[in-house]
């Protein structure tokens, strides 16, 4: 009997150290919790077409002005001049000053390249929706025409440079003639037969 009261006693303090001991230890910090990824956004066949970047308005305004790029190209030199008379009636818009200015760079003319230069620069500082679809192409166009008028410029300074070497070619042509003349028309020293044995 007294084994059994020890027995039981001693399991009992066994369970109430275990429990003091359970206490005493602290419990190991839980785990942060890990953010679920999430999973990224595929595109399928069936999701949303993509945002067009700029209204069919102004694509069609750009596309307009590239046809008739295209067009005007071609001309033979009388049509451009019917087309500059055509469009210079037109009151100021964005397409048919782009349009126009096409047409007066084709001419290649210091006054029309300088005026196509101004119509450029008027459409690019046009804030309306129409001029700015069109700006991108003017600035090409600006830079272009600016280009080619520096580039006529510099083959009409060495055209002209090329006339004046001529010129003096010829001056001293003349001259060396003259020289020529001059010395054909001086007597020559006289001529002394050998003496003979």
């Amino acid at each position: 009997m007294r084994s059994e009261r020890f027995g039981a006693g001693r399991w009992a303090a066994f369970s109430l150290l275990a429990a003091l001991v359970a206490g005493c230890v602290a419990a190991p910090p839980a785990p942060a919790p890990t953010p679920t990824p999430t999973p990224a956004v595929l595109a399928s066949p069936v999701a949303d077409p993509p945002v067009p970047t700029a209204a069919p308005e102004r694509n069609q305004v750009l596309a307009a002005a590239v046809d008739y790029a295209d067009r005007v190209r071609a001309l033979p030199a009388a049509e451009v001049g019917q087309e500059i008379q055509r469009l210079g009636d037109i009151a100021y818009a964005p397409l048919p000053a782009m349009q126009l200015a096409l047409a007066l760079g084709k001419s290649r003319t210091t006054p029309n390249t300088a005026r196509a230069q101004s119509l450029l620069q008027r459409v690019i500082a046009d804030p309306t929706p129409e001029a700015q679809a069109l700006q991108p192409f003017a600035r090409v166009l600006s830079a272009q025409i600016a280009d080619q008028r520096r580039a006529d410029e510099q083959a009409e300074r060495q055209a002209q440079q090329l006339r004046e070497a001529q010129r003096r070619i010829e001056q001293l042509n003349d001259r060396l003639e003259a020289v020529r003349a001059i010395e054909r028309s001086l007597p020559g020293p006289e001529r002394r037969e050998p003496n003979r044995p």
